[in-house]
């Protein structure tokens, strides 16, 4: 499979149902790998840093921090599975209830809650947490509670963007629904077998701890 542009990216991360950002430990399982370089931060061309943005902001699939603390995309199909078995079938606040988690994660899904959606400056100041707030956003996107709903620029006192664009986060179901609580009723344990399934189907060749990696 290739990828040469917006359409082609969304499509492949639907048909695919779980595809890495970046180089992912399994042989050409990757955006990065199914991308022509020439795509790849060339002046005066778009590319999948680029096509990324537009994805996002569809809202068709998932684009986060899903695979081994890096982003990629994954499609609804497979979400839910991903959400069931991250979370382990719990929504946020009986995971906090429970104590299993702690007053950052928590800081960061009330301001989400209040705020949301937010970029990543607002929600480090609207949340209060400085210490730890990358790994506080990452494990939240890997637990499926908080995603990416598009990208914005800064721009110069002319209006003129630039840089490489800044993530705006919102909780899961507040972009897609009842769609990340919609594998609920299965055990997480079954939503790890079919993720993995999955995983085996796609890549045959690949070896079998690589796989776990991605999906832990």
């Amino acid at each position: 499979m290739q990828i040469n542009g917006v359409e082609s990216l969304e499509r492949a991360a639907e048909e695919l149902g779980l595809l890495p950002f970046f180089e992912s430990g399994v042989p050409g399982f990757s955006v990065e790998d199914m991308t022509p370089p020439g795509y790849w931060f060339a002046d005066g061309v778009d590319g999948p840093w680029e096509w990324r943005m537009d994805v996002a902001a569809r809202g068709k699939v998932a684009y986060a921090k899903l695979f081994a603390g890096k982003a990629g995309l994954c499609s609804m199909e497979f979400y839910p599975d991903l959400a069931n078995y991250r979370r382990d079938g719990y929504d946020f606040d009986a995971r906090w209830e429970d104590g299993l988690a702690n007053y950052r994660d928590k800081a960061l899904i009330d301001a989400l809650t209040k705020f949301g959606p937010l970029l990543t400056r607002e929600l480090r100041a609207a949340s209060g947490v400085d210490k730890g707030f990358e790994g506080c956003l990452t494990r939240l996107q890997m637990q499926c509670y908080v995603t990416v709903t598009g990208f914005e620029y800064l721009r110069d006192k002319h209006g003129r963007p630039y840089g490489w664009g800044l993530a705006r986060y919102d909780l899961a179901e507040r972009v897609f629904g009842e769609r990340p609580r919609e594998a609920y009723a299965r055990d997480p344990k079954e939503s790890y077998a079919r993720l993995m399934n999955r995983l085996r189907e796609l890549c045959p060749d690949a070896a079998e701890k690589d796989l776990k990696k991605l999906i832990k």
